[in-house]
């Protein structure tokens, strides 16, 4: 490495990655440092999406390089690469996928699925490759809420196509039922349709399956999160203390099945009046605070009770789509954010890499 390679190293571990708090070296994000008559090239993988981030980045590092003695040129290239992380231990990854990402809550009503179609949308407008499941078989909301219709095809006779809606690979018991048929089934048979959906779907190449867990901690919540390789989780929760409380039970499942929870999301924290702009806390205040103190855990993001996210959804074009460069579409794209560099930090999962062993008598 020549004198000036070193100093470019020396200062890329001076220059911190705003969205992991690592610096570039420590983070493994330095790929490539080349330096020829005083003309540097440097390579940066990033290990999360990061569409809007990667300008930021290059000029980060360009014009700390720019600064240096010797230097009279700098080209930086950002990219990014997704890999699979470790799920439970003894869990083999799905195919096609390579991290799932359960959102979930410990009853209903705190918004957890317009949480988890928009986590998704923000994934995907970050440049990942996303698919979502509608895990809760007694009532999809995934047709609906991204204006999906059809009937899911197959083409062996043996895997089921997912539908595809805004770049994102879909698939929910809502698209083989009608819309006002009940699905009056037993816990076994729900788990069994579950499991055939998430395994005979035909996911192709996806950095995260983001699952729309059903309310509760019930039978299909433990059943999915024992058999299903998840790489982390997701509680969402708003600040009444009713809701926390079942919060708590939900991030307590996932501690029993060894599921890490990467944070929690705090729906529905302020509500500020359309017509005067008062601003009033309905369902209290601080709650996934003190549930992340408590536990540890990092607050993603708080969202507003908003009609537009409700009138969005309901319309089958969800706030991301809807309104991608407005404030609460910002805040999903954070939460999005902060959920991938997490799940980025998780040991990386090497048992696609294995070859099979075949011991034969010869």
């Amino acid at each position: 490495m020549t004198s000036v390679e070193t100093d470019v190293q020396s200062c890329l571990k001076t220059l911190i990655d705003p969205n992991t708090g690592k610096d570039f070296v420590t983070g493994k994000s330095v790929k490539k440092i080349t330096a020829t008559n005083g003309e540097v090239q440097v390579e940066i993988e990033l290990g999360y999406p990061a569409a809007s981030q990667r300008g930021m980045v290059q000029q980060q590092i360009e014009e700390a390089l720019k600064r240096l003695p010797g230097v009279n040129k700098v080209c930086v290239d950002v990219r990014q690469r997704i890999v699979a992380h470790a799920a439970q231990q003894g869990m083999k990854l799905l195919p096609g996928v390579k991290n799932v990402i359960a959102v979930a809550s410990g009853k209903g009503g705190v918004g957890k699925s317009t949480t988890a179609v928009n986590l998704a949308l923000a994934l995907a407008a970050e440049g990942a490759k996303v698919g979502m499941l509608d895990a809760d078989v007694y009532g999809p909301s995934l047709p609906t809420m991204l204006g999906v219709d059809g009937t899911p095809q197959s083409e062996d006779g043996e895997t089921i196509e997912p539908l595809e809606a805004y770049g994102l690979q879909v698939m929910s018991i809502g698209f083989m039922i009608d819309v006002d048929t009940p699905m009056v089934w037993r816990g076994p048979m729900a788990t069994q349709a579950l499991d055939q959906l998430l395994r005979q779907t035909k996911w192709r190449d996806l950095d995260y399956l983001v699952v729309d867990m059903p309310p509760g901690t019930g039978d299909i919540q433990l059943t999915l999160a024992q058999k299903v390789p998840v790489t982390g989780a997701v509680i969402v929760t708003t600040p009444q203390d009713i809701a926390l409380i079942d919060a708590r039970k939900g991030y307590k499942m996932f501690e029993k099945v060894s599921i890490p929870v990467v944070g929690i999301v705090e729906n529905m924290s302020i509500h500020i009046c359309s017509h005067c702009g008062h601003t009033e806390r309905i369902f209290g205040e601080g709650g996934a605070a003190k549930m992340g103190a408590d536990y540890r855990l990092p607050v993603l993001g708080a969202l507003p009770l908003d009609l537009h996210i409700r009138e969005q959804a309901d319309s089958g074009k969800p706030t991301v789509v809807s309104d991608p460069e407005g404030k609460i579409a910002t805040i999903y794209k954070e939460i999005a954010r902060k959920t991938a560099v997490a799940i980025a930090g998780k040991a990386v999962d090497f048992s696609s890499k294995f070859p099979n062993i075949v011991v034969q008598n010869t």
